[in-house]
């Protein structure tokens, strides 16, 4: 297990725009490229500028405006190798990887980089995607307990010398993967994320992964998730809660005017088609769930023009704006700010040199230890009012 996350300073991750059509899926200007050669450009960029992580999506089939896409595990491993310090998250699909077959490579590519890879285990909601590889597509609850098995057995890979393992998806016997992948104290086996809104999604969460990434959400969601995932984590019996990762478009400009013009642009010139193809696939599987609290059951039009719900998390206006809502997020218990940009080069580069100086500076005027972060179950009532006002 990980060490207790708010002993170490807020981490930073970027999606990789290894899928064309950028991170909005809008008719507006994206400068920015699904090429190697772009990719390998952002990410010496973002290591430079204080970014941690990097998160490399996974598609396999032409469709909602991202045309084109590389393979997540490769192309992660490649930029990797192209960086010093910036560690590599790889998203994956149960049903199309077995979980030995996984360990392996992810084990390979941790030695190749010093101990720098990672795995988000996606449950998968692109139905057409399964269906046109001629794979079984399960039931919603289905997919998540398929996706705890995955990720107990990947531990299990990673730590036991005489990994056994019985269950409904996967069976393993006397397995005895060498080498390992390397290990230090807080981090015994490369980091496992998993994400999802869904109270399946949670249950995951709370008793099998390293890391959560939600969706985009308010101070309240935040809020509501952290509760479920302690609560999850407690009955599991674990020490610690999973690190809470929290996906956020960024639109930092030099007034908040012109970070609200650029919004409304990007949404005014949404790709109409695009989004509602997108829209009727998510929330076909959002509202396949027990409790209808799915990943993007309750999205809007507007909320879907950024795929990940990125605009609710509203990390949108001034440096010192931006800077204060993230100091906000993090006293709620957020661990990672998952961040995408319009114009990614330039942004990132802004983002590292106008918005983390001042991110760092308030996490030592807050003095953010773990005496000083509130209860998740305490709200906002606890923060600076007007941290709660920035929006």
């Amino acid at each position: 297990m990980p060490t207790d996350p708010r002993t170490d300073p807020l981490s930073f991750a970027y999606w990789v725009p290894n899928v064309s059509g950028g991170l909005v899926t809008s008719t507006i200007e994206q400068r920015t490229d699904w090429t190697f050669d772009y990719n390998r450009k952002l990410a010496r960029l973002a290591e430079r500028a204080g970014f941690d992580y990097a998160l490399s999506q996974v598609r396999y089939t032409a469709s909602y405006g991202a045309e084109f896409q590389h393979e997540s595990t490769s192309f992660s491993l490649a930029l990797v190798l192209a960086t010093e310090r910036l560690k590599l998250i790889a998203a994956i699909h149960p049903g199309l990887w077995h979980p030995g077959v996984l360990a392996k490579w992810i084990t390979t590519a941790d030695h190749l980089s010093g101990g720098r890879m990672a795995v988000n285990v996606v449950s998968g909601w692109f139905k057409d995607e399964f269906r046109q590889l001629g794979e079984p597509w399960l039931e919603h609850d289905e997919r998540y307990r398929r996706s705890a098995e995955f990720m107990q057995a990947l531990r299990l890979y990673w730590t036991s010398d005489d990994a056994q393992f019985a269950g409904d998806f996967y069976r393993i016997h006397d397995f005895n993967l060498k080498p390992k992948p390397l290990s230090w104290p807080g981090r015994p086996h490369p980091e496992i994320f998993q994400g999802g809104n869904s109270s399946a999604a949670r249950d995951n969460g709370g008793r099998y992964a390293d890391w959560y990434f939600s969706n985009g959400k308010d101070f309240d969601g935040v809020t509501e998730q952290l509760g479920d995932l302690r609560r999850v984590a407690s009955e599991a019996g674990r020490s610690q809660v999973p690190r809470f990762g929290l996906n956020g478009f960024v639109i930092v400009r030099d007034t908040e005017a012109e970070a609200r013009d650029t919004l409304r642009e990007i949404i005014a010139n949404a790709h109409v088609e695009a989004v509602h193809g997108f829209r009727d696939a998510v929330q076909q599987a959002g509202a396949s769930t027990s409790d209808k609290k799915g990943m993007w059951a309750d999205s809007s039009f507007e909320d879907l023009v950024q795929y990940n719900d990125g605009f609710r998390t509203q990390l949108i206006g001034t440096p010192e704006q931006v800077a204060q809502r993230i100091i906000a997020y993090r006293k709620l218990g957020v661990d990672l700010i998952l961040a995408g940009f319009l114009h990614y080069h330039e942004e990132v580069e802004r983002f590292g040199r106008d918005v983390l100086p001042i991110v760092r500076e308030l996490e030592v005027e807050n003095g953010l230890d773990p005496a000083a972060v509130p209860d998740p179950a305490a709200g906002l009532s606890e923060l600076d009012p007007q941290l709660s006002g920035v929006v």
